[in-house]
């Protein structure tokens, strides 16, 4: 039977993949989707995860949007030059019909969560605000969650905002601490292995060329994420960060090293660095290698 699993994203290119791939995934079961500004702004984000739904075969998964703005300050309007002005490059889907749904992404994790006590998932792959939010309306919320996987943070390697800080941890650090410190089972993704684990030109080609649903629309928005990415790699490179924690989710990439670390979040000078800290319960699992490469993932979306 397949697992239940909530959505927090900020549909951007790498969101989108994720998407496809958990669409793909037997494994799960995705039964809600909450949008927070990061990639691009929650509204845009929603209308950008209901295109994709509809595209792939499930337009009747609830979407809502979640936080505009961070716990602390304000949004600074997305990270245009690496997702496009729309988050996915200026790729325009065919639209939905559906609208996201009247609660807000918190409210939409909640009932979800009460409706399944003790079995729903959730793969977080944006900042988490929404998640805190959720949780401090519902303290009790870590107890109706089976576990929590986050891309997000970098642990033991550099940073891609500051020198060791990470986009999602970074835009809202006080959520992020909020989260971790939370007692429920958290997985973290970071940079320490999404980017050694990429897609190259080719696969961009396997995609386009596929008849699967989505493929060809992702092998299109990946165009500008390559020519973001070419300069840093020297080549036509992509790192799979969402993709590799839905992967890593589902079960179709298995760890090879993945400590249970005690992390604290920089709420300081260095706002969203993450440090492994002594003092801090050694309770987040944290995924630094793979057993194998991420081609499971280019297999999934084009059903091979």
């Amino acid at each position: 039977m397949a697992d239940a699993l909530y959505l927090d994203c900020d549909t951007g290119v790498d969101d989108a993949i994720a998407i496809a791939l958990l669409l793909a995934s037997p494994e799960v079961d995705l039964v809600g989707i909450g949008t927070v500004s990061g990639n691009t702004g929650a509204a845009q984000a929603a209308r950008n995860t209901l295109d994709l739904l509809a595209l792939g075969g499930r337009p009747g998964v609830p979407v809502a949007v979640g936080a505009a703005h961070p716990l602390a300050g304000a949004f600074a309007g997305g990270a245009t030059s690496v997702h496009g002005g729309n988050g996915i490059h200026g790729v325009e889907l065919p639209r939905s019909a559906a609208d996201p749904i009247p609660s807000d992404a918190a409210e939409l994790l909640l009932a979800i969560a009460r409706a399944r006590p003790g079995e729903l998932r959730i793969l977080a792959t944006g900042p988490l605000t929404n998640l805190a939010i959720a949780l401090r309306r519902e303290p009790r919320l870590p107890a109706l969650v089976r576990d929590v996987t986050v891309m997000g943070g970098a642990v033991r390697a550099p940073g891609n905002i500051t020198g060791r800080a990470e986009a999602n941890i970074h835009n809202d650090p006080e959520a992020a601490a909020e989260v971790l410190a939370a007692p429920w089972p958290v997985t973290l993704v970071p940079l320490d292995v999404t980017m050694n684990h990429c897609f190259d030109a080719a696969d961009r080609e396997t995609l386009l060329t596929s008849t699967a649903p989505l493929a060809p629309v992702l092998g299109e928005m990946l165009t500008g994420y390559y020519d973001f990415y070419e300069p840093q790699f020297g080549e036509r490179r992509v790192p799979l960060h969402d993709p590799l924690a839905a992967a890593v989710l589902t079960g179709a990439l298995t760890p090879a090293e993945a400590p249970l670390l005690g992390l604290r979040v920089d709420l300081g000078d260095h706002r969203g660095r993450l440090t492994e800290d002594p003092a801090v319960e050694q309770k987040t699992r944290v995924v630094l290698t793979l057993t194998a490469p991420g081609a499971p993932v280019i297999r999934t979306l084009v059903g091979g």
